[in-house]
């Protein structure tokens, strides 16, 4: 395995007037949330919705600025969701990820549509009761 990284579009969702920004994000399963740097968060000009409270991976704990709304666009799949203000780089995290439906492929080190639902996202609405 490795370090997977896909291309994206980030956009303020609240300002359609706004330029939209490329962007190339690391890929991070592990993490929940969107991730982004500071100068993103100031050029799209998201709104500040509060402070969260986060682990990084190394242990340590750290408020950080939450920001909305932020649009993410790949692989023909969109989504709006909040941001937390961290560190140097994009990183998507597994609730964006399930939003628009996406899986990593660890092996090709890339990002795809769910192939058992290739033209639009799928989701689970509530829970599936098994057979007994």
């Amino acid at each position: 395995m490795g370090i997977t990284y896909a291309a994206m579009r980030l956009g303020n969702d609240a300002r359609p007037d706004l330029e939209e920004i490329d962007a190339e994000a690391l890929i991070d399963t592990g993490a929940l949330h969107l991730c982004i740097p500071e100068h993103i968060a100031l050029q799209l000009q998201l709104k500040d919705t509060g402070v969260r409270e986060v682990t990084l991976a190394n242990g340590h704990v750290e408020q950080v600025r939450y920001v909305s709304p932020v649009r993410i666009e790949m692989l023909n799949r969109v989504c709006v969701q909040g941001a937390l203000v961290l560190g140097d780089q994009v990183l998507l995290g597994a609730i964006p990820m399930e939003d628009m439906d996406l899986i990593v492929e660890p092996a090709r080190q890339r990002v795809t549509v769910n192939p058992r639902a290739p033209n639009i996202p799928m989701s689970l609405c509530k829970g599936i009761k098994t057979p007994k």
